[in-house]
Order: structure tokens, then sequence, then C-alpha cells
């Protein structure tokens, strides 16, 4: 179990590691009260980072139990609250992001404070199952969230060509269930209807490629920090303050990066391989 002291103290020295003004938008949200993190009876689960005008501090509520993803988590809503403080200065119609940049902090956040958590694992068995977590988490956010979006795809197309039954709907799931699980999966009686728990198919269409879209663009802005960090913050902290004011082809212009070319994705996807071959390391 992880005391919220050590949590609060792993955040801020990850987060002070990186930038000391990172740190310092963060402390109030400790000091001042702006984060609801006990476990109440009747609080809602889950986790999220809420502004409420730009003149206004935003709030951080989440759940925590004392484990080390609820440290990764708090981590992340942080990460959110510290973009929302920062894309302020926007003004009430810019400074929300579109989907596809609203992770970028918190995603960043998050992988700083892994990080540091990694390097202070004390043995090798913790440092596996941290890795091992870590590479869960980012195969859920990018292959299935992608196998998500192929599924919408294939739906509304055949939905143009005609009505669809229960059963037309439950092949086309699991045939991109299959090809992106692969063959080490059995699926039980029944799983061809999961299509239907996920509220975004019907709430909020092609939501799921946000997710994978914001992961992908994270790994790839860690991946040039780590290669050149040499003024890298000054540009990262420029690209929070803009909020939702510029298109993510200028936001990342700055870093040399373009999510146009394929390339981009690439240094994002290896750094998950990257993480699953350090794990495959440890078992050899």
């Amino acid at each position: 179990i992880v005391g919220w002291d050590a949590a609060r103290e792993t955040v801020m020295s990850a987060y002070a590691g990186f930038d000391p003004r990172m740190a310092e938008i963060a402390e109030p949200f400790f000091t001042k009260g702006w984060i609801d993190a006990g476990v109440k009876p009747g609080k809602a689960p889950g986790a999220f980072a809420h502004p409420t005008v730009t003149d206004v501090h935003p709030y951080v509520m989440l759940n925590y139990l004392g484990k080390p993803r609820d440290v990764m988590t708090l981590a992340h809503e942080l990460g959110h609250g510290v973009h929302q403080v920062l894309a302020a200065e926007q003004g009430e119609m810019l400074s929300s992001t579109p989907l596809t940049l609203a992770e970028t902090a918190s995603v960043f956040g998050e992988m700083l404070t892994f990080r540091k958590m990694l390097s202070e694992a004390k043995t090798d068995a913790q440092r596996r199952v941290m890795l091992a977590g870590k590479v869960e988490d980012m195969i859920n956010t990018v292959v299935r969230q992608i196998a998500f979006y192929d599924f919408e795809c294939k739906l509304h197309a055949a939905r143009r060509e005609g009505e669809l039954t229960p059963e037309d709907i439950g092949a086309l799931w699991m045939s991109v269930q299959g090809e992106s699980l692969g063959p080490a999966f059995e699926f039980m009686d029944g799983y061809e209807h999961f299509w239907a728990y996920i509220p975004h198919f019907v709430h909020s269409p092609f939501y799921v490629y946000a997710y994978a879209f914001g992961d992908g663009l994270v790994n790839a802005l860690y991946a040039v920090y780590e290669e050149n960090p040499e003024g890298f913050q000054d540009k990262y902290f420029d690209m929070l303050k803009a909020g939702g004011s510029m298109h993510h082809t200028a936001l990342l212009a700055p870093f040399g990066l373009d999510a146009t070319d394929p390339t981009f994705w690439d240094k994002g996807l290896s750094m998950i391989s990257g993480f699953i071959d350090e794990l495959e390391a440890m078992e050899a």
C-alpha cells in the first residue's frame, strides 16, 4: 500500500524532476484542497479533472486506495489540472482542447511518474509487475481502442448497405476482436454481444480514436524528450498554454514532429515495444 503522503511526494518529485514550474502549478491542488481523493459512501467511481471557468482553478476528483496504479491515476489527473491552468489564458472559447490533444499533459505526467517509480523499484519482481501493468495499459489504450474504431467503421459501412441484425453486428465485432487479440484468446459464449456495453459507440461515435491518437502522440513526445531534452520543457509548456487555439500540426512542429508522417507513430509504438522487450528480457 502506498500512503497518500508518499503518493504526493512521488508525483511532485517526478513533476519537479521534469521542470520545477510543473510542480509549482501542481502544488496548490494539494495545499488548497483542490483534490478530492478520499473514498466515501455514495461517491462515484473513476477519476477526472474538471475546469470551472478560466479565471478560477480546476478540481481533481479521484478515489485513492493506495495501489501503485492509483499513484499514476493521481499523476494523470493532476496533469489534466496543470494543462487546464496553463490553457486558461486562452479564455473561455479556446482554452478547451480537442479530444485528440486532451490527454497530452495527463499521459505525459503519468509517464514521468511511472519512470520514477520504476527507477525506485527495489526488486526485479516489483519492476516486472510494474512493467507488465504499464504494457497492459498501453496496449489497452492503443490496440484495443483502434480495434473499437475499426469495428465502428465496419459497422457504419455495413449499415449503409441495409438493415443489420444483432447477429450481423456480433459477427463484425468478433472479426475485429479476433484480429486484434490474436489466437491466444478463447472467447466465451455471449462475447459477440459485448459491443453493447461500450456507450461511446452510441453517444460519442468514433470517440475511441482520440485515446489511441493521444497516447501515441505523448509516447512520441516522450521519445523526443529522452533523445534530446535540451529546451524541450519550454516548447512543452508553450504547447499546453495553447489550449485549443492551434491545430496539432502547428503544436508539434517545434518538436520536429509531424503526425501525418507514419514514422511519427512508429516513434510512439516503439516505446511500447521497448517496454515489452524489457519485460521479456527479465523473463529470460
